[in-house]
Parts: structure tokens; C-alpha cells; sequence
């Protein structure tokens, strides 16, 4: 799957998430003349632009009509293409969340949404702009496979799977310059298996999105200030979500923090709450993110601070849940 893409450290540092994506998707093009694109009138800041100017002719601004835009997608994907569609991660969830639901979904269009600006990324926009709930949304859509990328090169690993796997795609992408989680796209990454970024047996903190990065970070700090071993999974696709890694994190370390850039009802931490109330073991279990509020406004690194979603945060919620006891034995044969 991987397709081998490596920059300098100087490109990285340079180029933003949607960057990568708007790359991957020229070579895409050259690859598969089926593929096309459409934007609804963010071609520039989607980065889907890049598409436009290498190939004119498969490219379709349809304006500031998103919900058009799907629904255009859906019947390009019944004629035989493979329409990828980008916009802001609201707009893609919320204001079309309708024909994404009855065009593209109930159908099982092959249509690919890029939907970028996710999370609180784009915080200056204030919160008409900031993408809290989409997981929530998206996760709920039958057919639908959500991803949500920790940086650029996963991004690249990303859209290349949303080709090659048949039927509807959401996969949520930051506004800007995130932290460099990976050098290249060569590192494994499987559609819908999580990624263990680091080992441990006494707690695991799951992640998704720009909050790998900061779990990882924390796990380095937890671990040189208080002796703490910390696993740490970056959960990238949330639909399939990676059932058997979060079963053996609840076995294995029977503490789990989950993180992300979302409202923590309906995203990551609903999802894994789903599996252990499936598996009838209970745990010490946390969920970071936005606590059912609107976030305010400011820079991307505030916001997360101010949701306790950055290393600081998950810090404190480590050291936190570590003090909370589970059981006085065990012994779980009786608890099912």
C-alpha cells in the first residue's frame, strides 16, 4: 500500500498535512485516470487544488455548495469514477451531512471525502469553524470507514488505502503544521489495525489524530519522571475501530485514557467504551477531549491545552487514573 514517499527535513517541517494530501493525490491521478475531484470552492486551502492544475479536466469546483458537491460525487461514482471530495470537516459533516447519509452512504458510493480543517485545528475561525462532533457523525453512518491521520505521511497511507478499498471514505485531516510522527510512509500502517507507538504494561493511552503526537510525548515524560510504562495507540481508523488491540489493552494494563481532538461523546472514547461494555470487563477508564462544550477561540496549541489534550494534559490524567483502583483482585471469571 505504502508508496514509499519520504522529504527532507527541511520538506516536512515545510509542507502541511493537507500538503501531503493534495501530493498524494496528483500521483494518484497519474496512476488512475477514473479518479476525480471536486471542491466546493476551497480548492486553495484544501490543497485539492493541486489535482486541479495537473489535471483541468477532472476537476470540478461546484462553488460554496457542499451539499451539491456530494451528491454530484455520488452520481460520478455510479457512472464508474472515483470522485474525491474535499472541504472544510463542518461542512462535510454537518451541512451535508444529509446526502453523505442518503447520496453516498445508503448507496455505498465509492466516494472518498477528504475533509480537512478537523478538530479545533482551524481555532482563529472560532467554533462556527471548529469540527467537534463529525466523529460522532460519521461513525454512525452505515458503509462509511473513518480515518483520522496522526501527520503527513499517514495522511499519504491514507488516501492511497481510501483508493484501493471500494466504498465511502471519510478520513478528517488537520488545517496546518502538524508535529512529525512519521519520516516516511513505510511503517506499516494497515487500515483499521492500530499502531502501537509505544509499549507498556501499566497504562494505555489511545489516541487519534494530532494527539498522537502529545501521547507520545507524555509517555516519554511518564516514563524518565515517574518510572511509568505507558502504552500508547494511535488508533487512526475509528471505523473499523481496532476491537482486538483495545481488548488487550484492557486486559493487559486494565487502565485506559483515551484522547482526541472531538467532543468525547460519540468519537474515540465512545468507541472504546463501546468495546469494554461488549466485553462486560470493566477497567479505570478516562476519556480526554472536549467535555460535551463548544471550544473557544484561539491557536490550535491553546485549545488543546485548554482541553487537556496536549502531553501537559495527558500528564496529569496518567497520574491521575494510575491512583484509581479497579479491583481488589485479578480474578475476572466472575464479572462477566
Amino acid at each position: 500500500m505504502a508508496s514509499g514517499l519520504t522529504y527532507t527535513a527541511v520538506d516536512s517541517t515545510a509542507l502541511s498535512t493537507a500538503e501531503y494530501y493534495g501530493k498524494t493525490m496528483v500521483e494518484l491521478g497519474a496512476e488512475h485516470p477514473e479518479i476525480v475531484a471536486l471542491t466546493a470552492d476551497l480548492a486553495k486551502s484544501t490543497k485539492i487544488g493541486m489535482f486541479g492544475d495537473a489535471y483541468p479536466e477532472r476537476f470540478f469546483n461546484v462553488g460554496i455548495a457542499e451539499q451539491n458537491m456530494m451528491s454530484m460525487a455520488a452520481g460520478m461514482a455510479k457512472a464508474g469514477l472515483v470522485p474525491f471530495v474535499s472541504t472544510f470537516s463542518v461542512f462535510a459533516a454537518l451541512r451535508a451531512a444529509d446526502q453523505v447519509h442518503a447520496d453516498i452512504c445508503y448507496q455505498n458510493c465509492d466516494v472518498k471525502i477528504i475533509a480537512t480543517h478537523g478538530g479545533t485545528s482551524f481555532g482563529q475561525a472560532g467554533s462556527t469553524h471548529h469540527a467537534i462532533v463529525d466523529f460522532a457523525v460519521e461513525r454512525a453512518f452505515p458503509n462509511m470507514t473513518l480515518i483520522c491521520p496522526a501527520d503527513g505521511m499517514e495522511t499519504v497511507n491514507a488516501v492511497r488505502a481510501a483508493y484501493e478499498n471500494p466504498g465511502p471514505f471519510y478520513i478528517r485531516i488537520n488545517r496546518g503544521f502538524d508535529r512529525v510522527v512519521y519520516d516516511s510512509t513505510d511503517y506499516g500502517f494497515q487500515l483499521g489495525k492500530a499502531q502501537e507507538m509505544r509499549p507498556g504494561t501499566d497504562i494505555t493511552v489511545i489516541a487519534v489524530g494530532s494527539c498522537v503526537f502529545q501521547a507520545c510525548q507524555a509517555a516519554d515524560f511518564l516514563k524518565n519522571s515517574d518510572g511509568l510504562s505507558v502504552r500508547v495507540l494511535n488508533m487512526h481508523t475509528l471505523k473499523p475501530l481496532d476491537v482486538e488491540a483495545v481488548q488487550k489493552a484492557i486486559l493487559d494494563t486494565r487502565r485506559v485514557i483515551t484522547v482526541e481532538d472531538h467532543n468525547i461523546i460519540g468519537g474515540l472514547g465512545s468507541a472504546v467504551a463501546e468495546v469494554m461494555a461488549d466485553m462486560g470487563k470493566g477497567c479505570a477508564f478516562q476519556r480526554l477531549g472536549w467535555q460535551d462544550s463548544f471550544s473557544t477561540i484561539g491557536l490550535h496549541e491553546d485549545l488543546m491545552s485548554l482541553a487537556g489534550i496536549d502531553s501537559n494534559g495527558i500528564i496529569a490524567a496518567v497520574r491521575e487514573v494510575m491512583k484509581k483502583d479497579f479491583e481488589l483482585d485479578d480474578d475476572w471469571e466472575d464479572e462477566v
